[in-house]
């Protein structure tokens, strides 16, 4: 069987690919582990943390396909990603972060890049799951959805979940944490995906769909 490695940003993105991506790719020939980056305390670290780990990964395991999981908020300029200053003068998001993609593995030593695909998710994670209002209201008791107005806004106003945008006070997870009374990201994360299969995500996200179509034909 192939073997392919998702390097997360934290315990949530961990959870994720342990509970819904592993049997889907062992369904494909294709076992995966998923471990966080070694610096990392749940948010993203300086490329050259990230890079390190992903080197040695590639050297470690010489047959092994690697990938990342990190998300787009809470990347800034003190990160030193590749290609950072060319991607903010980008307009468009996805080009932006296709920017960044590209950078990243243009900087991992040539001899072993074919095996990196960088994925940064577009703009959270947690976007993920704003994928069908009807999950909220089966998945949570109605006094735990204390924000109910704001959760009708944003399935009004994003078609596409992975558009949920890139403020603090906008950006998914902080979305869910006042929508959803005591809401905790590395419990209900993994849970509320789960809950919502995988089809669904890949059906509402097109960049995330992309990844997963990419990696299940490596």
């Amino acid at each position: 069987m192939k073997r392919l490695i998702i390097i997360c940003e934290g315990e949530t993105e961990q959870q994720f690919c342990q509970t819904l991506l592993y049997p889907h790719f062992y369904s494909k020939g294709i076992i995966i582990s998923a471990p966080k980056i070694k610096q990392s305390n749940g948010r993203i670290v300086s490329w050259k943390f990230l890079k390190k780990d992903i080197e040695n990964l590639l050297k470690s395991d010489p047959k092994s396909l690697i990938t990342t999981l990190i998300d787009y908020y809470g990347l800034e300029a003190r990160h030193s990603f590749p290609n950072w200053q060319i991607a903010q003068a980008k307009t468009d998001v996805s080009k932006r972060i296709l920017e960044l993609e590209n950078g990243m593995k243009e900087d991992i030593e040539e001899s072993s890049s074919r095996r990196f695909i960088p994925y940064i998710q577009l703009h959270e994670f947690e976007g993920l799951l704003f994928n069908d209002i009807n999950v909220f209201s089966n998945f949570f008791n109605d006094e735990e959805i204390v924000g109910k107005e704001e959760l009708k806004n944003v399935f009004i106003k994003y078609e596409n979940p992975e558009m949920i945008n890139n403020h603090f006070e906008t950006a998914p997870s902080n979305r869910l944490k006042r929508i959803i009374k005591g809401y905790d990201k590395t419990l209900y994360g993994s849970m509320l995906a789960e809950y919502i299969g995988l089809e669904n995500l890949r059906r509402k996200a097109p960049r995330f769909n992309a990844w997963i179509t990419t990696l299940e034909n490596l």
